[in-house]
Formats: C-alpha cells, structure tokens, sequence
C-alpha cells in the first residue's frame, strides 16, 4: 500500500485505489448497483486564486444536516462512488458524514506546486502553506455544502495525518474534531527522511520519488534487482541516486544532499512548534511498529499538553504499523494478537470521538492514554503519559553476552566487532523487496531478528528466561560506552522480546517456508534504533570522532508498553550498519556522506564496553 494510500478508511477497500469495480466474469450484463453514496467532484478556491480538486461523498437517503469528515492528501482522490460502504467506515456511515476528500496542493487535479513542504507561516498574512490551505478549504465547504450542521472533523494517516493535524496551527472555527494518525513533524529526527540525523536511504529511493516524479501518478523506483539491498549497494550514495536516476528531477532528494546537517531547511519545517493553546479535540494516534512515522504523532500530544487546560488532547497507540489499525489487525507481522484489534480501535475509540464531538452524543474521553499494551494484549488507559509508578532500572550489556541487571566492574572487558561498510548489516532478510507494493515493507520492525543473530558485526546479548512478567511503560533508551577505530560511525541498538522455544506447538503439516516463520524462539524487536556518531556533540556542527575513545552513545528508543512475559528472554543486538533503510556511513569523517567517495568507505573495529546498558521505566 501506497504510504499511505488509505484515506481512513477501509480494512478492505482502499477508496483511491479500488473505487471502481471489479470488471463481471461473464459476458452478460450486471444489473446496476447504486452506491450507498453520491458523488460530485469541484474545485475549491484558495486565498491565492488556486483550486483545489475535491470530493463529496454524501450519504444517499440520509437526510438532516450532518457533519463533514474531511480529508487532505497527496495520492489521489476518488474518481467514483464506492460501490458498497468500505469495511473501515461501517459505524462513522451508521452515524452519518459528508465524506469530503481533497487532493493537495500541486498533486493530481490540483492547482500549484508540491513541494513536500511542512513549513508554516502564522505571522505571515500574506503566505500559503498547508495550514492556510486547510483553513480556506473548510472555509469554503461550510459556506457552500448545503445540509451541514456546521461542523468538520479531520481525519488521516500518515502524509493526510500531518494534513490534518497541520490543521491545528490556525483552526477554523468550524473545526471541531481532529484526528492526526501517523503524522509527522520532523524530517530530521524520526519521520519519513532521517533516523536521528541518519538518512533513509531506501524511502528516499520508493517514496520520495514516488511523489516528485510526476504530478498525476505513483510510479514506482526502477530497481535493476530484485533485490534492493544489491541494487543500492551498487548505487553506493544518495549523490549516486540523484544522479543516476533522479537527475536532478527530484526536488526533495536535491535538498536532502544539500542539507546533510540539522539547519534551518529542518527546522523551519517543525511545524508542530506553532501550535499554541489547545482548543480543538484531538484524537491523535500512533503504531509502536511504525515503520515509517513513529514520532510526530506523539510529539503533536506532547505539545498539545503543554497548554490544554479543557483536556482536549488524548494519545492512542498500540502493536500496530503504519496505519494498520485502520484494517484488519490480528496480527502484527507473525505475532498474533488473538482478535481484531483495528475493529477495536475503529468502534470504541475512532468513532465515539467523532460522534461526541460532531454529533454531540456520547461521553467526553476520560483518559489522557489509551493504550493497548504489546505483550499482554490489553487495552489500558492512563490519566498521564508518561504514566506516574515506574521505576527507572538498567539492564547491564556484560562482557560475557549476558544481559543483567547487576551493573559491571567498570574494569571489565569490551567486546568488539569489525563492520564493513562493502558488506553491510540488512535491516531484513534478503532479497529486499521494494517499498511499495509488497507487504514485507509494513512488518519489518517486528520481523524475527535470527536472520543476523550470530553474523560476525553483530553483538548479541541475552538474559536467563524471567522468572515474572517484566512492564516497562514510557520512553525507552539505550546508553552505549563505546568506541570506533574510524573517525565516524554508527550504532544501531535493538531491544528483543525472545518468545520461549516451546513457545507454541509447530504445525508439520505447514507448507514449505513454515518452519522459519515459527515462534518458537522467535526474537521479536520491541525497539530499534540508530545513532550516528557524527552527530553525537552536535546536528548542526558534526565533528570527526576519535578513534579508540570510549565515549557515551545515547540512543532513545521512543515511548513504548509491552509486557516481557515470564519464561521469555530478553536479549539486545548492537550493529553498525542497518542498510539500505539507513544509508551507510563511509566511517571516516567526511563533511557530507551523501557526497562520500568509494575510498572513504572503510572497514572499523567497534568496541562496546563497561557499563553500557538499557534503561527502562518498570511499572511496578
């Protein structure tokens, strides 16, 4: 699925995608099916004179003014009528929205430029940017939608998540309810283009492209493998990308090279900094496995409560990818979560939210936090977040592989590593399959870690089976003592859930491909992250590190809740390379890696030493 191409919509249909219907398997006429909606398409006009293509998916035979449920994106609108409800609206339709969809600005029938801007300009009248857009476009549709009770929600994941919550910068008096899912606010720390400062190499590649390629379509990278690890592996840099297949065509990427470090270009597009007083209803939610927008969401709620003296704000979030709760979602990955937990979240939170706030009916959310819990399955709600009752405990990386939570002699021994940036750590099994279309791209973050356990540049560390259940609930972080032989590196860190080897009954009748898909012995990444050590005393000024000096390496591993369940292990992988969803790093010092050379790649030891460790926050 396109990132995401779901307009909130559906477990099973996707509206931009598969509004029309499948083509009859006989030759005989099928009988016309009318929609359970109408459809009119306009264009709305912008304070600049530009017009946005729009759509209006009313509800056929309702009648009596309703809300509007209004959406902003990037990937196209729909281009008919839906011929049955899609699976994911079935209660907002019982309760009943004007659907009304909104290509961006400079994307498919609209007019302008599109820029991948998140830049916004409050103290500017004159400017237009995606917060001005938002506002002359409900502007406009409560102005000129007849049989509206005045009020609008909006709603989205992922690029239509930040469409909404940008939204919230200069609010419309008509909006009365949003729902930022999976949005962003920061390019450089942990959505979309960086991970901690370190480029994502292969989302530049699929969805960067994808969107500044052309105006009117998703077209897909032209890899020259089957396997994407090979093929960036050849390419070699993001100079490499730009030149040889974007040619300069792709705005973004051109930015990206020219912006390696965390300047102005960044931080001029944290658009969540202008948020002030809290004063429309908030829904926002987030996956803990998202693998492409982990952090807006809950940096959106964590400004947001900075001032909401009316508590208007509450986060949602749970075992869940990018968007995936707006589907079927029994399962993360391989990991089954025992029911539908998207049906959950889409009826007993999604839609009451919406039916207190724009119908008036229902109750005002208690909860600053609804969180439904990783490891145990349920759904637990918090009055703050971070939740007050954890206690801050280490877990030790000891020099014997082991993991404890005795800290270590600081006279105790380093263990060590020698990464090569010719042969690269893969961030999943191989052949890598491209971003879009397969599958394999939403699971990763919760794929089985055994396809690197044991290869020679990565370390791993593993405690006794628990004798209890072990919660940790809040921000997570590792702090490494470390050293490289080069002048730059990187570390990546994973915190592992290892299920027990007899953790279920294997089926010998499974089909071929089965058994290493077991969980039995399944090492499942709970939190990853990377750290680029370029970066570590400064993003806006990196310096060259020194090589054979042990130095700190934090390295947060973002806000999570999960149960480690007794009989299960804990266990930590540390790396260098984590490719080609992060692009490597040449591991001397250059002044911008995405221009490095083939001779600034080189091989370096990696030392982690005494009194490295995990800190978690343990609910007691």
């Amino acid at each position: 699925m396109r990132k995401l191409a779901i307009l909130l919509a559906a477990s099973t249909a996707l509206l931009p995608l598969s509004l029309t219907a499948a083509r009859p398997q006989t030759p005989l006429p099928a009988p016309a099916q009318q929609s359970p909606f109408t459809f009119e398409k306009v264009m709305v006009p912008m304070r600049d004179g530009a017009k946005m293509e729009t759509v209006i998916l009313r509800p056929r035979g309702q009648t009596g003014p309703l809300p509007i449920l209004f959406q902003r994106t990037p990937y196209g609108v729909p281009q008919a009528t839906p011929p049955t409800v899609p699976g994911g609206w079935k209660s907002l339709v019982d309760d009943g929205y004007i659907f009304v969809f909104q290509s961006m600005r400079g994307r498919f029938g609209s007019d302008g430029a599109f820029t991948l801007s998140t830049a916004v300009h409050p103290n500017d009248p004159k400017a237009v940017d995606e917060a001005t857009d938002a506002y002359d476009s409900i502007d406009w549709l409560v102005k000129h939608v007849p049989d509206t009770n005045g009020k609008v929600g909006m709603w989205g994941v992922s690029y239509p998540g930040f469409a909404a919550a940008v939204a919230l910068v200069h609010p419309h008096p008509a909006l009365k309810a949003v729902s930022p899912q999976a949005a962003w606010i920061d390019y450089w720390q942990n959505d979309d283009l960086h991970r901690n400062g370190a480029l994502r190499l292969s989302y530049v590649a699929d969805w960067v492209y994808s969107l500044q390629q052309t105006k009117e379509s998703l077209e897909d990278f032209p890899y020259d493998s089957v396997d994407t690890y090979e093929s960036l592996l050849k390419i070699g840099t993001l100079e490499g990308l730009d030149q040889g297949y974007f040619k300069g065509k792709i705005p973004m990427a051109t930015a990206l090279l020219d912006h390696p470090d965390h300047d102005s270009f960044y931080t001029d597009q944290n658009w969540q900094k202008a948020l002030g007083k809290t004063t429309v209803p908030t829904l926002n939610v987030a996956g803990f496995w998202d693998q492409e927008d982990p952090w807006g969401s809950w940096q959106i709620y964590a400004k947001q409560q900075q001032n909401d003296p009316d508590h208007l704000s509450v986060m949602v979030a749970g075992p869940w990818a990018h968007g995936t709760w707006q589907g079927k979602m029994d399962k993360l990955g391989n990991i089954p979560l025992g029911r539908d937990t998207g049906v959950e979240f889409r009826e007993q939170i999604q839609t009451p939210f919406f039916r207190y706030w724009l119908h008036g009916i229902g109750t005002k959310p208690d909860y600053h936090a609804r969180i439904l819990q990783s490891g145990s399955n349920v759904w637990k709600s918090y009055a703050n977040w971070p939740p007050k009752g954890t206690t801050a405990t280490s877990l030790y990386l000891r020099a014997d592989g082991s993991l404890s939570f005795d800290a270590p002699p600081p006279t105790e021994a380093c263990r060590d590593y020698v990464s090569d940036p010719a042969n690269p750590v893969p961030f999943r099994e191989r052949p890598i399959s491209p971003t879009y279309p397969r599958p394999e791209w939403r699971w990763w973050e919760s794929a089985d870690q055994r396809f690197v356990d044991h290869r020679p540049d990565v370390l791993s560390y593993v405690s006794a089976p628990l004798t209890a259940d072990l919660t940790v609930t809040g921000a997570l972080a590792a702090q490494l003592q470390a050293s490289t032989s080069g002048t730059d590196s990187d570390f990546v860190v994973k915190l592992i859930d290892v299920l027990p080897e007899d953790d279920a009954k294997f089926d010998e009748n499974a089909s071929l491909g089965g058994y290493p898909r077991q969980l039995n012995g399944y090492q499942w990444p709970i939190a990853m992250e990377v750290r680029r050590g370029r970066f570590l005393a400064s993003d806006t000024k990196p310096q060259a590190l020194v090589p054979g000096k042990v130095m700190q390496w934090d390295v947060p591993l973002r806000d999570h809740d999960h149960v480690f369940q007794k009989g299960h292990r804990i266990m930590v992988q540390v790396q260098s390379s984590w490719f080609p969803v992060i692009d490597r790093n040449p591991q001397s010092f250059v002044p911008n890696i995405g221009r490095a050379k083939p001779g600034d790649f080189v091989k370096a030891t990696q030392k982690v030493c005494a009194g490295s460790k995990i800190a978690l926050p343990v609910m007691r």
